[in-house]
């Protein structure tokens, strides 16, 4: 069998399987989710084996520390990941809800109906926690899903989907609901996005280089997050000691996030006080500063921010800076190099946090709060599929609802058309 074949046959089996997860009650959904986690902490040993193998494959072939710990599913990422299934359980189930009835001059009632989107599509690089994560998200939205892990993980995902499979199939329901492609060859990824028949959403996690190639290869509708340039503006007047919390925590609780601080921009009315003062705090935690010259004016050691500085995803203790005339030209720099992801302002005035929120373009738009947030879990979603920074047919974190659409709905009393 060719790698197509492989391909086309893994698809058309979720294909089939999805329809039957489609029409699954609330509460047998439910029933396999909290299984789901039971199982996983039943068969823990199993899945650290299985993971140790990808672990000593990684170290052999020189992955970092960095990399190495994504891939690691220790105690504490098995127990997130049974945390993340009895969270989505108990969330409200979208699949068939009913909303904006209302009666046509006609005499028909018409309204909509949440439906499952169908199977969905995931590539995402690394992290094995993702397989139970979609998984779980997709089922109790009611969908399929067709799983593509990185090569690097390939023992665990696969060791994942087994436990989770046995757990649907326990339930009677087709296993290929869940199914994760067991080929390494690169070539996979292109074959799988060339099945629209079969897969109705491809959802890309990774580097901005896998996901431009996933936009740019696929023949089905793609939701992409290409980066994090999270922006932060702290206002002439603003709270100066609450500005610093939020930046020191936006920059340095996880760097290496999509949703943490990239670029601080400063009122020139405050810059003289708080620059110094966040900047002996950004010090001491290790950041490095690359700034402005009027930034470097206040920040001696800062280094010069260069062109490429304002619009880079670091993802590390690096912080770019910049001193700005007013909220116009904040709100200008943000339109320029932001990514549409999240942006803040910190400020004690009503009118420009008004205007910054309905004025800045990003999926998620915030006031004296930290970019931090910028969370699925944050937002009472549950644990999140992804990040989309398109506008279809989702926009922010996604949850459950994002995992469903509309179909309209009508009835009738024997009305015809005249």
């Amino acid at each position: 069998m060719t790698l197509e074949d492989t391909i086309a046959t893994l698809a058309g089996e979720t294909r089939r399987a999805a329809r039957q997860v489609a029409n699954l009650s609330t509460t047998v959904k439910n029933r396999v989710l909290l299984a789901m986690a039971d199982e996983l902490l039943a068969r823990k040993a199993y899945i650290q084996q299985e993971n140790e193998k990808d672990l000593a494959a990684g170290r052999e072939k020189g992955l970092s520390a960095a990399m190495l710990d994504r891939l690691a599913l220790s105690d504490k990422v098995i127990d997130a990941m049974v945390t993340g299934l009895k969270e989505v359980a108990a969330l409200p189930d979208p699949v068939g809800e009913i909303s904006d009835m209302q009666r046509r001059p006609s005499g028909i009632m018409v309204g909509r109906m949440r439906i499952p989107l169908g199977v969905i599509g995931m590539i995402y690089e690394s992290r094995p926690n993702v397989t139970v994560d979609a998984a779980s998200l997709c089922l109790k939205a009611g969908n399929g899903v067709l799983l593509r892990g990185g090569s690097e993980a390939l023992h665990s995902n696969l060791a994942l989907a087994r436990v989770l499979q046995d757990c649907l199939a326990a339930e009677h329901i087709d296993a290929a609901a869940v199914q994760v492609i067991p080929v390494t060859d690169r070539e996979a990824v292109t074959c799988m996005l060339q099945r629209e028949e079969e897969i109705d959403l491809i959802i890309p996690r990774g580097g901005e280089g896998l996901i431009r190639f996933v936009a740019q290869n696929s023949r089905i509708p793609v939701l992409k997050h290409y980066k994090g340039v999270c922006h932060a503006f702290v206002d002439a007047g603003a709270d100066q000691e609450m500005a610093a919390r939020i930046v020191i925590n936006g920059k340095t609780q996880r760097p290496g996030v999509c949703n943490a601080l990239e670029t601080l921009l400063v009122h020139q009315a405050a810059a003289a006080t708080f620059l110094p003062a966040v900047g002996a705090q950004l010090a001491a935690a290790g950041v490095e500063i690359r700034g402005c010259p009027q930034t470097q004016a206040l920040l001696p050691a800062a280094k010069a921010a260069t062109a490429d500085d304002w619009g880079m995803e670091f993802l590390d203790l690096i912080l770019a800076v910049r001193v700005v005339a007013d909220l116009d030209e904040a709100m200008a720099h943000i339109e320029q190099y932001g990514s549409q992801h999240t942006e803040t302002i910190i400020t004690d005035r009503y009118d420009h946090a008004q205007r910054f929120l309905r004025e800045v373009d990003a999926s998620s738009v915030m006031v004296n709060a930290s970019t931090r947030f910028s969370d699925g879990g944050q937002y009472g979603l549950g644990a999140e599929i992804g990040i989309s920074t398109t506008k279809l047919h989702a926009y922010g974190p996604m949850g459950l609802r994002e995992l469903t659409t509309c179909k309209f709905i009508v009835y009738g009393d024997g009305e015809i058309r005249e």
